[in-house]
């Protein structure tokens, strides 16, 4: 059975930041949906221990625009809102998230602070790696 990593998310009006905490991930396989459908799966470890993560993000996201980065600490998502709008929460579903689902205070800004200081959190570094077509990294 799978485990789940930590994951922190953090948003802006047209875009949702999502950082999976999994150091020496390997193996790493990522899928995102236009309905908002997110994946991930990966092993970590001298013993290769499997982890997961499949949820249903809050509303439609634009793949083409979507782009992941692969680190030695965590994996990086910047995901493109097919609307620009802010979500009341990350999840379609409502109610508790779950346990590994936590806020990323270090990228998070209140809605009416946006627009201050937008530029990117400076370790969201994604390179050339794109959701555009369904990713398989191995590391």
């Amino acid at each position: 059975m799978s485990r789940h990593p930590t994951v922190k998310w953090a948003q802006r009006t047209d875009r949702v930041y999502i950082t999976i905490d999994l150091p020496d991930a390997q193996d790493v396989k990522l899928k995102l949906e236009p309905e908002g459908k997110f994946f991930f799966s990966a092993t970590s470890g001298p013993d290769k221990i499997p982890y997961e993560v499949d949820i249903d993000l809050y509303d439609k996201v634009d793949v083409n625009e979507s782009k992941a980065s692969v680190g030695l600490r965590n994996i990086h998502y910047l995901v493109k809102k097919a609307e620009n709008k802010w979500w009341s929460r990350l999840l379609k579903q409502a109610g508790k998230p779950p346990v590994f689902l936590k806020v990323d205070w270090d990228k998070w800004i209140d809605e009416d602070e946006e627009g201050k200081d937008d530029k990117p959190p400076a370790d969201m570094d994604f390179g050339d790696l794109d959701f555009s077509v369904s990713a398989n990294v191995t590391s």
